[in-house]
């Protein structure tokens, strides 16, 4: 029975993380566009788009929501759901088409889809292509994919250089101003004060016109090249390829092209920004949020965990009070996390951090540097909500080593801090690494706490840049878990959002267990290190 009962667990963790994986990474593989020819309970139109998903609908329900389907004598009607792109000309990008209106339906070799910045993708067939105002005429398809990758790399140097030198820049010139505040605030800045800030302010401008020159110049060469396209309205539509993330024509693909296109999308999803609020782009800034808190709480957790837990069962007397703290500590685990995020604004953002504020940015002011959400309060916050798991678990590895092994060590002439340091730590540092492997598994998937402390749903830079001091513990955060909630629930395109939505809870799935194999593999090495202890 306990086999079976564990085998039909297994099998259901299995069976929910392949379907999340089915439902969030098939969004990445490139599938045929259809055109449409539509006439009956809609008027005689040309839809083009992606078949996305179909379902069967009762005709009562369709005729109560005034559709015509009285020479329909079938009892259910099936449905198609179509992406169509093409925002701006439509007024949603996903509709729902019932097989009933369908006149024919081709699969067209020559159908592009254009994946841009903005607007979402645009279907279509190419008509021309503009290069520097000239119609290429020789292999436009050939052509159009080189420009769009011109395009691409030209856009990447100017955002590079936007959010690397010019971004520097803006940064230097802040840490200026909250300087000169500084000096004026202490009754400090005399003439020549003025005079050095001043002349770094001036270098600084001119560095900057340097780089903003450049960067119109690659903003404007980016803009050069254009493609005409038909849509499915029979009009030619001009794009600017600087608009244009990628072109690809998903009918004339072959198997090995479509994977190859595949782990392209799926690379794409991991490691660029979010766009159309979240519903297109990647997540890496929400992968780097949700991995750099979680080391961040590790770091602290486990000093404070391991003083806790060694104290309680090497140090204090077992009494009443000692009783009263390791059942305050159990219950602590079962406190709902929303709590933890409420302490965690009062004490910590508000508190603690208004006092930093008061005492060390008092140039800042009224803006707050600590005295708001980041992500040094949510590894805080996190810390305490999973200090009762590591304290726990330390315990009952320490509970574990024998006595005469502490005996011993101290027969020898050690004394207790050199026998806990030497011998018991390291014999206990496997269970502290479980502890610590429950704690990330806990901690990664948080939420509620998080969006009071730290987290958003657009962070504009990354706490780790190359602005001194290059680790900024104050700057709010992207999360796996809320980008999750925020695409889910929040996101104005619901058809679009959800499988992105999978597709961030696999990813989310992934980062965790990484991080507990990473974990186990040190626990593992720890266990055979200190394995000659035990004997």
């Amino acid at each position: 029975m306990t086999g079976g009962a564990v085998s039909i667990s297994l099998i259901s963790v299995i069976g929910l993380l392949a379907m999340i994986a089915w439902k969030g990474l098939s969004f990445f593989w490139p599938t045929e566009v259809v055109e449409f020819e539509l006439e009956g309970s809609v008027a005689k139109q040309t839809v083009i788009g992606e078949i996305y998903d179909r379902e069967m609908v009762p005709k009562a329900r369709l005729e109560a929501a005034g559709y015509d389907l009285s020479n329909y004598q079938d009892e259910y009607v099936e449905r198609l759901l179509v992406k169509t792109g093409n925002r701006e000309y439509v007024e949603l990008d996903f509709r729902w088409i019932l097989t009933t209106d369908i006149q024919s339906q081709k699969v067209p070799e020559d159908m592009a889809v254009f994946e841009r910045s903005k607007n979402g993708n645009f279907y279509g067939y190419v008509v021309r292509v503009i290069e520097d105002g000239k119609v290429v005429s020789q292999q436009p398809v050939e052509r159009l994919e080189a420009l769009v990758e011109r395009a691409v790399e030209l856009n990447e140097e100017a955002l590079d250089l936007q959010n690397g030198d010019i971004g520097h820049i803006n940064y230097e010139l802040e840490r200026l101003r909250l300087k000169e505040r500084g000096y004026q605030l202490d009754d400090e800045l005399t003439d020549e004060v003025k005079a050095d800030l001043e002349a770094q302010r001036a270098q600084l401008r001119e560095d900057y016109k340097v780089f903003e020159k450049r960067l119109f110049e690659l903003r404007a060469d980016a803009k050069r090249d254009y493609v005409v396209v038909r849509d499915m309205r029979g009009e030619e539509v001009t794009l600017p390829l600087y608009q244009v993330l990628d072109v690809w024509f998903p009918n004339n693909m072959g198997f090995f092209s479509k994977v190859g296109h595949y782990f392209s999308q799926t690379g794409k999803f991991i490691s660029d920004d979010p766009r159309e609020a979240n519903t297109e782009g990647g997540v890496f800034p929400a992968i780097f949020g949700t991995v750099f808190m979680v080391m961040l709480m590790a770091v602290i957790v486990t000093p404070f965990g391991v003083i806790a837990a060694i104290y309680l069962h090497e140090y204090a007397a077992k009494n009443a009070v000692t009783k009263m703290i390791r059942i305050a500590v159990i219950n602590l685990a079962g406190v709902p996390s929303i709590v933890y995020g409420v302490f965690g604004l009062g004490f910590f953002v508000y508190m603690l951090g208004g006092s930093i504020d008061q005492l060390f940015y008092p140039e800042a002011a009224p803006s707050p540097v600590f005295g708001t959400p980041g992500v040094i309060w949510s590894a805080l916050t996190l810390a305490i909500l999973t200090l009762p798991v590591v304290i726990v678990s330390t315990e009952e590895g320490l509970s574990r080593i024998p006595s005469s092994v502490r005996h011993g060590s101290l027969a020898l002439g050690a004394t207790k801090a050199e026998t806990l340091w030497r011998i018991i730590v390291p014999m206990a540092s496997p269970a502290i690494m479980t502890g610590l492997i429950l704690a990330v598994a806990r901690a990664a998937g948080e939420v509620a706490p998080l969006m009071l402390v730290g987290v958003v749903k657009m962070a504009p830079t990354l706490p780790l840049d190359g602005n001194f001091p290059y680790i900024h513990l104050d700057r709010k955060f992207m999360h796996l878990g809320f980008h999750i909630y925020d695409v889910g629930f929040q996101s104005p395109n619901v058809e679009a959002a959800r499988p992105l939505v999978y597709a961030t809870a696999f990813l989310l799935v992934t980062v965790i267990i990484a991080l507990n194999i990473t974990a186990i593999g040190i626990r593992n090495h720890l266990r055979e290190k200190f394995r000659a202890l035990e004997h």
